[in-house]
């Protein structure tokens, strides 16, 4: 079948069991259903033949056996399911959820950036609409305050005209659209650190709650809350492995007590166990991060008094980068808030599925069953056998690490979780704790811990055959797949939670080269660079030092100014001038001014002409 037609039908029987689960009054996820299809077909006790092509009898019967399953208001397996899938489905890391909350506030504020860069504003009231846009987005973005309370919004105008009068409305729709994006979200953190500078100081930060006040309240009660849960799971599944145990070595319990619901009970509750642990370390890890970002927000603030105290104007190359820092933090520890409320909702969403156990095991039959046993911890069981470590001697051909031997032994993936895999296959699905400190056996680049040091030589003799017992009994159990972290050997049920993280291994490191080197000189140096055996030189140094007292330096610095700022001083080169020995001169005489008059003639026939000298003399010149 193409995989196209094959994909095709899977969505019509995934669509037809939600279909008849809705006409029961149950609505299941598509990712449940999904996943319960896989887990009916990978059961071998249903008959189904994954290298051979679906008939429409196969077709109903999976839709039956998967509706039946699904329906099922009293199976402790089917309840596990919901869990890994609810964990899987809105479970993510730190990253990974801080990029989907950013990505998330930028798409909210999209329509309201694109009204203000498309902007195109000339008039007066248009430019004065503009810029309580702007207010309102500087709001939206930072988180502290609303834009409706009108005293917060005439706090927020009067700390962005501070930074960005109305009057240069003019030069940033001038800009590009990209330049008025970036300009937008660093005049928000301005304003946002101007914000909190005054509510620190006492002038300002109307509806500012603080946050690391709330989340040093709530991390502390939220931890505690996963605490108790931690020990009651814990200790639920305590009870449910002593009984296990007992009816193991006396087998005529078996046919009294469904054993096999108190394994599924068994499983859900340690995958409730995990799922709390993983849940607690992220708290853990956030609970630091807002003890630092704390410490730095108060240091940021103490510096920002620092420079502004006693002054009344200061440089804005100082102050706009404290405030864009406390914006920064204080954005850090908002996410944290957002954070801790998804841990703390996806806690109380997970005790949901632990209504079968009042159920199925009340606690006075849990009490009749246990009898005089004693109930033992997982930290009892490590103790027990402490002394019995593995003698590698007695199995060369297998290789065992050790904590005094492996530099990174606390980092090894452990194989099914850290749960013995001999006690598991040897006992139909019994969980118990493996000790590392007896030995742990590395076997086809995998590591495998154990209870005891007789169970850990069992398993040394046929890994092989012990692993596939437990492969065969997770596809009769498929909340086994996830509970034990079977990725490899059903690679179609990766959950997306850990699909990152398969191809992360950790190898251990029991060998290294080291070298030592020792040094020609252990002591440093004493070379003076400044000696002179010539006396002559030193005559010249003296010299050249007697010379510069009598030299004057062109620039000064004062004790305001020391170390405080640069202070250079400029002078002008000299001019090229030139002069001469000889001077040319010369002296000037009148020009002759000679006229000749009546040469016209007149009445008579003879011209007579007079000459007439106008020439100046020499001394009127």
């Amino acid at each position: 079948m193409p995989p196209t037609q094959a994909e095709s039908v899977i969505k019509n029987i995934i669509r037809e069991i939600g279909q008849e689960c809705a006409t029961h009054g149950e609505v299941p996820s598509e990712t449940l259903v999904a996943f319960m299809v896989k887990a009916v077909v990978l059961d071998p006790s249903n008959g189904f033949n994954m290298d051979r092509v679906l008939i429409k009898s196969d077709v109903q019967k999976l839709i039956k056996l998967c509706v039946s399953r699904l329906l099922d208001s009293k199976n402790p397996s089917l309840d596990t399911i919901k869990m890994q899938v609810y964990f899987d489905m809105n479970y993510t890391n730190r990253e990974e959820f801080l990029e989907e909350h950013h990505r998330i506030v930028e798409s909210k504020l999209g329509p309201v950036t694109r009204e203000i860069t498309d902007n195109r504003a000339c008039a007066r009231d248009e430019l004065e609409s503009l810029y309580r846009k702007i207010v309102s987005y500087v709001l939206l973005r930072s988180g502290v305050g609303s834009p409706t309370d009108i005293k917060i919004v005439r706090e927020t105008t009067a700390a962005l005209q501070s930074v960005f009068p109305q009057a240069e409305l003019g030069t940033f729709l001038a800009l590009s659209k990209k330049e008025k994006e970036c300009q937008l979200k660093e005049l928000s953190m301005i304003v946002t650190g101007i914000r909190l500078f005054n509510r620190d100081t006492g002038k300002g930060g109307e509806g500012i709650e603080y946050l690391p006040t709330i989340l040093h309240e709530a991390i502390p009660a939220t931890t505690q809350h996963i605490d108790s849960q931690l020990q009651t799971a814990q200790d639920q599944a305590y009870r449910y492995t002593a009984i296990l145990e007992r009816v193991t070595k006396n087998p005529l319990m078996s046919t009294e007590l469904h054993s096999y619901m108190l394994k599924e009970a068994l499983y859900n509750v340690r995958q409730y166990e995990i799922f709390l642990q993983i849940i607690l370390s992220e708290i853990i890890t956030s609970a630091q991060e807002v003890e630092m970002m704390t410490k730095q927000l108060g240091a940021q603030l103490e510096q920002l008094k620092m420079i502004v105290n006693a002054k009344t104007a200061v440089p804005t190359s100082q102050v706009f980068p404290i405030f864009i820092a406390l914006s920064n933090l204080w954005i850090g520890l908002q996410d944290e808030t957002v954070l801790i409320g998804i841990l703390t909702n996806l806690t109380t969403n997970l005790e949901r599925f632990l209504g079968t156990h009042e159920v199925l095991f009340p606690e006075k039959v849990i009490q009749d069953l246990l009898g005089e046993v004693t109930v033992k911890t997982d930290m009892d069981r490590l103790k027990e056998h402490m002394e019995e470590r593995v003698q590698p001697v007695d199995y060369r051909k297998q290789e065992w690490l050790f904590p005094e031997t492996t530099a990174n032994f606390d980092k090894l993936l452990i194989q099914y979780r850290g749960f013995c895999g001999y006690t598991f296959a040897t006992t139909d699905g019994l969980l118990l704790p493996g000790n590392p400190a007896i030995g742990i056996l590395k076997h086809k680049e995998k590591y495998y811990t154990f209870n005891t040091r007789d169970a850990a030589y069992s398993f040394a003799e046929k890994p092989e055959n012990y692993i596939d017992l437990i492969t065969e009994k997770a596809k009769k159990n498929a909340e086994l797949i996830q509970l034990l972290e079977l990725h490899q050997q059903f690679e179609t049920l990766i959950p997306c939670s850990e699909m990152k993280g398969i191809k992360k291994h950790i190898k251990p490191i029991t060998k290294s080269e080291t070298s030592t080197q020792t040094d020609l000189h252990i002591l440093p140096p004493t070379i003076v660079r400044s000696y002179e055996w010539n006396e002559w030189e030193l005559r010249r140094k003296a010299i050249k030092l007697a010379n510069l007292r009598q030299r004057v330096t062109h620039s000064v610095q004062t004790d305001l100014s020391h170390m405080r700022r640069e202070n250079f001083s400029q002078m002008y080169s000299s001019k090229n001038e030139s002069t001469q020995s000889k001077r040319e001169g010369s002296t000037g005489v009148p020009r002759p001014q000679v006229y000749i008059a009546g040469l016209r003639g007149g009445h008579t026939k003879t011209t007579h002409g007079v000459k007439v000298n106008l020439t100046r003399a020499v001394d009127e010149t």
